[in-house]
């Protein structure tokens, strides 16, 4: 029986999100050897606005997380993060210094931001097929962007491309259409250029054989050779989310316990959609006690 743990991607993320970190001192203190003052202000509403800002939190949130679990004896046998999340599982896996992320997922953030500063994003449609879906997308110039579980998908594109589908999912019977707290259009072709040229920072980054299995979920496959792990990073943010997939093939490698970094609650509840098969929780509404709790329970 193994122990999961996932991180999650933007539209997460909340002000004062760093202020209650477990040995919070500590860490923002790591980040500040490498970010500088800017560490100080990344969790405030102004600083949120911008995708750098909300992609260093979400990594910092992760592996402090993590790290506090492990601490207390419970951890992961995989690891699993969608799109940033993928980050914070990579250095959790033992892939990937965290100095060396916090600089990549600085420069992801801002490639990301200066190639779509305004009206780009995602959209979430939930209550349709995928068929239907494509069906919908077809010819709109908005993309296929997450297949999060067999009904939630989310697309991605420019606003009011985004919103015209949204309003043909409604009609097609779609149980909501939601525009997400997203800025970029993020997994799809038109981030295939700054993809590029973040794989080029990646050239000058050693990564290491992870010690415990780096789960990508962008193809649902558990991935050990650096190269691979450093494309599969680089280029997540031009490819299609894989999730369902992805929990599937943590439950085939017997995976029964998934726990979710903080924040948010996202990640369990697709999980659950994924058919899983055994517990999952989120740390934002648990405690370390229920996760060791749990863990006990599994080795029984």
């Amino acid at each position: 029986m193994k122990i999961l743990f996932t991180f999650p991607g933007q539209g997460t993320q909340r002000a004062g999100m760093l202020q209650n970190l477990p040995d919070g001192d500590a860490m923002l203190s790591s980040v500040r050897a490498v970010l500088g003052d800017e560490t100080d202000s990344l969790d405030t509403p102004e600083a949120l606005k911008h995708t750098r800002a909300v992609q260093l939190c979400l990594l910092i949130a992760g592996v402090a997380w993590a790290r506090e679990l492990i601490r207390n004896g419970v951890a992961p046998d995989i690891v699993s993060g969608l799109s940033i999340g993928a980050y914070p599982a990579a250095v959790i896996a033992g892939a990937l210094a965290f100095d060396d992320a916090l600089r990549l997922v600085a420069l992801r953030g801002d490639l990301m931001e200066q190639a779509y500063p305004h009206g780009y994003g995602l959209t979430a449609i939930v209550g349709l097929q995928l068929n239907r879906v494509e069906q919908l997308v077809a010819g709109s110039n908005t993309y296929i962007a997450n297949l999060n579980a067999e009904t939630q998908i989310v697309i991605a594109g420019r606003d009011e491309d985004m919103a015209a589908v949204a309003h043909k999912a409604l009609e097609a019977g779609a149980s909501k259409a939601t525009r997400l707290a997203v800025s970029v259009p993020s997994h799809c072709a038109l981030l295939d250029k700054p993809a590029v040229k973040l794989a080029e920072a990646f050239q000058s980054v050693t990564l290491s054989r992870p010690q415990r299995a780096y789960l990508s979920g962008s193809t649902g496959r558990v991935l050990w050779e650096p190269q691979k792990i450093a494309d599969d990073l680089a280029f997540n943010m031009a490819r299609t989310v894989q999730w369902q997939d992805a929990m599937v093939a943590a439950n085939q490698r017997d995976a029964k316990l998934a726990i979710e970094m903080p924040p948010g609650s996202v990640l369990t509840g697709l999980t659950h959609l994924a058919g899983w098969q055994g517990d999952a929780i989120c740390m934002d509404r648990n405690s370390v006690e229920v996760a060791q709790h749990l863990m006990k329970r599994l080795n029984r």
